[in-house]
């Protein structure tokens, strides 16, 4: 692998493999990356198909020599490259995740992935054991929501204790676009997320479940260690869960339920946050993001504004504009990329970033994966208590 030069500029290089044309997925990540201002796009094997990769890099102008047809190829030349790549942003369908990735990590290259993280656990934990033989490789994986400055509000609360022990979580994710078999009429969104062949063994769960897990755990810190599943495919020859309900029970004894649907009508993404202890309870909804509602014991609910009084110092470092404007989902996805690229910065010169820098990691995906495979066990044997 080349020594890499950095750039002038002093952002950090970066390429995609997936999100060409017809993607939705990428061109998020690519706003995303650009939001902050510390990424350059400048390389990418953007599609499987060869002619489709090329158009889609000419349209998105890259270079022509920086437009690959195969990311094993892209891997090895941007390796050999000064100004190659420093990064790459996988944003393929569930079963390509793991390949892209090892062909990177063993490249040299930093990683951000989308979720979830493989295609079955043992991938996830081979992927893990690769990069613990790469210390130097750093691993981001896009559960966006973790990125949001009322989450964080919400994670350094509860670290302070403002809580108390925590006692029940419940964490819901509905959306209604899956309510119809809308794969069959081609749409490619629908197509590849109801295809276990593409998906994995998890459909709603897998998709939009392991949001609604690492976003409870990540706020919380609590790991669930066994759980019960129902998983569900209500539309007629379906072959991934379009519903899933879970009862959690977490490490130090909190409880908790968890319900992921993609045949909700009537919600579109309704991605939803309540947390209760001993002193107080917290409730946080994803359409309404700048607001966290917090009651303590015995007092009156509360509002907590993002840049308000009262968001703490967590809140305030990843928020951008003045509060009484909107701020949700493309910025939290931005907060992931940047808080990546301080990472990959401070590791230009052997360094780690700073304290506060925090984003979801491969311990994230691997957590991820074990969910999911638990829930599907789980529902197997008729919603049999399970490890996680």
């Amino acid at each position: 692998m080349a020594k890499k030069k950095p750039a002038a500029t002093g952002r950090v290089r970066l390429g995609m493999v997936g999100g060409g044309q017809g993607a939705f997925i990428g061109a998020v990540h690519r706003l995303a990356a650009r939001m902050d201002d510390q990424y350059e796009f400048v390389a990418g094997a953007l599609s499987s198909d060869a002619a489709r990769a090329k158009a889609s890099g000419a349209e998105l102008n890259l270079a022509p020599d920086r437009i690959y047809t195969d990311y094993r190829e892209m891997a090895k030349a941007e390796a050999a490259r000064e100004d190659g790549i420093e990064v790459v942003s996988i944003v393929t369908p569930n079963h390509m995740h793991v390949p892209v990735c090892k062909a990177f990590v063993e490249a040299g290259i930093h990683v951000i992935c989308d979720k979830p993280l493989a295609f079955t656990l043992k991938e996830a934990k081979q992927l893990d054991a690769l990069l613990k033989k790469k210390p130097g490789v750093i691993f981001g994986l896009t559960h966006n929501y973790s990125g949001y400055p009322m989450i964080r509000q919400a994670k350094e609360m509860i670290a302070a204790g403002e809580l108390g022990d925590i006692r029940y979580v419940q964490a819901e994710y509905a959306q209604g676009w899956l309510a119809t078999d809308l794969e069959k009429t081609g749409q490619k969104q629908a197509s590849w997320r109801t295809d276990p062949k593409q998906s994995g063994a998890g459909g709603a769960v897998g998709d939009i479940g392991t949001h609604a897990m690492q976003l409870a755990s990540f706020v919380t810190g609590l790991s669930p260690v066994e759980l019960s599943a129902d998983l569900t495919s209500f539309v007629k020859g379906r072959k991934l869960d379009d519903n899933v309900s879970v009862l959690l029970r977490f490490k130090g004894g909190a409880k908790g339920m968890l319900w992921a649907s993609q045949i909700a009508i009537g919600n579109e993404n309704a991605l939803t946050l309540r947390i209760y202890g001993t002193k107080g309870g917290l409730d946080w909804a994803q359409e309404n993001p700048n607001y966290l509602g917090f009651t303590e014991l015995g007092k009156p609910r509360t509002i907590l504004t993002r840049g308000g009084a009262g968001a703490g110092p967590a809140a305030s470092r990843v928020t951008r504009v003045p509060f009484g404007h909107p701020e949700g989902y493309l910025e939290g996805f931005a907060n992931i990329y940047t808080e990546a690229a301080r990472a990959i910065v401070a590791a230009r010169s052997g360094k780690k970033p700073p304290k506060e820098v925090t984003f979801p990691g491969i311990a994230d995906g691997v957590a991820g994966m074990a969910f999911i495979e638990a829930c599907v066990k789980s529902s197997a044997k008729n919603g049999k208590w399970t490890k996680v």
